[in-house]
């Protein structure tokens, strides 16, 4: 899930623009970009592999000068993408991803569209939504028809002499939160970007939404989708920054009331200690001890300059290098305890067994009970670049083992109170060598979380498909009439 992040102002926005954006760093590792729109279009991109965003950027942002602008913090593809389309130019950044990029890129190679932007994939994705944008009769029927015919979910901020078009995916899947200050407007993906750059929140996008943001104010140009709005569960339990809020719920909060889930439930284990496995297990062990009453303390702390999240980047390698430097032991505070190690998650196990769990036996630890904040991962994101096969999964290695081969249907290991999932959970914690494992069931996560089951998508979980989450079989990109939805009237807010 990439950060993506704009500003209007009335003066130049650049530096709003550097630290707002920067503070989506959390949620890409591959590339940051920006692009500024003054007298002219002014695109920026650096790939951050191995440097953080503000030294990539620091010097450019002083050399640029422009009223609106916007950036990202990629987690695969090069973007923000200029297209100097029929509409006039305009630069777009993207979050989500496409399922059927392939396929929606061959259909336009057909119609005689060609593609310039170099991917590790055959399809650079922003640019492939900037092209089927650019099939509308105008940018706004662009984006709808994007939306019609992409599987998956994107939602898209694109820069324009208009100004910047806000649009939130259709099923809500991603968030989208517009902040106003006395001199400019902002649209973030992560409410914490506002705070320090002194805006307040003024609206939360609806799925499906489009909103036009310029020198004037705000202006819908399309309604949202109604009812529809499953955003994504995982931004509270790991994605998300603590200090964000989706929905109006603070991630922070969500993440303690988790905590405090798992501790309602492990009555049966003597510990010495509550801990968090840095940085999003740390709210999740805060919780934990605080309804337990046992001291938190910190036997493995991150070295935080240096190293970010090791479940973002794309490579094994990569992760795994992340997740042996990042995390330091502290044997003073190991030796001799049985600790509790609340984890937001277990996705594919291996860094969590390799140099999280390895090093609290190596430094002396009696017994060691780790406590994820959310149920076993039994299907790849459908909507995010995280987990791209199934077996890599944790669970399914589990399920692979016990049953002897891949098994299709896994209803039985998905209910906590089956037989076959309790020696599934049996396997896991012998794999990763823990004394014992006990998940979040789905129904203390939701409760934790405060919203509806069905006003979220745990299809990663339950493997339950949000509501309308395919797009029309039949639609063809360059054939789709023009919808009869009836736009919004415009109503504009004032800078």
């Amino acid at each position: 899930m990439s950060g993506i992040f704009g500003v209007v102002s009335k003066g130049n926005c650049a530096e709003t623009l550097f630290y707002g954006t920067d503070y989506h760093s959390h949620l890409g590792t591959e590339y940051g970009g920006i692009a500024v729109l003054g007298e002219d279009f002014t695109r920026q991109i650096h790939n951050l592999n191995q440097s953080q965003f503000k030294s990539k950027f620091y010097d450019d942002y002083k050399c640029i000068n422009g009223n609106k602008g916007i950036g990202v913090i990629s987690d695969y593809d090069e973007q923000p993408i200029y297209l100097n389309s029929r509409f006039g130019p305009f630069c777009t950044v993207t979050s989500g991803f496409a399922e059927n990029a392939e396929e929606l890129a061959t259909k336009l190679l057909k119609k005689g569209i060609s593609f310039s932007e170099v991917s590790k994939r055959a399809v650079n994705t922003p640019e492939l939504i900037a092209k089927l944008i650019n099939q509308g009769d105008d940018l706004i029927d662009g984006i709808k028809k994007m939306f019609d015919v992409i599987d998956g979910s994107c939602s898209l901020l694109l820069l324009h002499k208009d100004g910047i078009y806000a649009a939130r995916d259709r099923l809500g899947y991603t968030p989208l939160i517009v902040g106003k200050r006395a001199d400019a407007w902002a649209v973030t993906a992560e409410t914490s970007a506002f705070p320090n750059n002194g805006f307040e929140v003024a609206k939360h996008v609806e799925p499906g939404e489009i909103i036009l943001i310029n020198e004037d104010g705000i202006v819908q140009r399309r309604p949202g989708g109604g009812n529809i709005n499953q955003i994504c569960a995982f931004l509270w339990i790991y994605t998300g920054f603590p200090a964000s809020n989706y929905e109006g719920i603070n991630v922070e909060t969500v993440r303690e009331r988790c905590g405090r889930c798992l501790a309602k439930r492990d009555r049966d284990i003597e510990v010495d200690l509550v801990s968090g496995v840095p940085d999003s297990g740390c709210a999740h062990g805060l919780g934990y001890a605080m309804e337990s009453g046992k001291p938190f303390r910190r036997p493995l702390v991150k070295y935080t300059p240096g190293y970010g999240r090791s479940y973002t980047p794309p490579s094994q390698q990569t992760r795994d290098l992340i997740a042996k430097m990042k995390l330091i032991p502290i044997k003073e505070v190991i030796e001799g305890n049985s600790i509790v190690v609340c984890e937001d998650s277990i996705v594919r196990g291996t860094q969590l067994r390799n140099f999280t769990i390895k090093k609290l036996w190596d430094c002396g630890a009696k017994k060691i009970h780790i406590r994820p904040a959310c149920p076993p991962l039994m299907f790849p994101c459908r909507f995010n670049l995280s987990t791209r096969s199934i077996h890599e999964l944790a669970a399914r290695k589990a399920i692979r083992s016990l049953e002897g081969y891949d098994l299709q249907d896994v209803s039985e290991y998905i209910d906590a109170n089956s037989e076959k999932y309790k020696k599934m959970v049996e396997w896991i914690a012998k794999d990763l060598d823990v004394s014992t494992l006990r998940y979040q069931t789905v129904d203390d996560m939701v409760k934790a979380i405060g919203r509806p089951k069905e006003k979220l998508c745990l299809y990663c979980w339950t493997g339950e498909c949000p509501k309308s989450a395919r797009p029309k079989a039949a639609i063809d990109i360059m054939e789709v009439k023009k919808p009869s939805v009836e736009r919004a009237a415009e109503t504009k807010v004032a800078l």
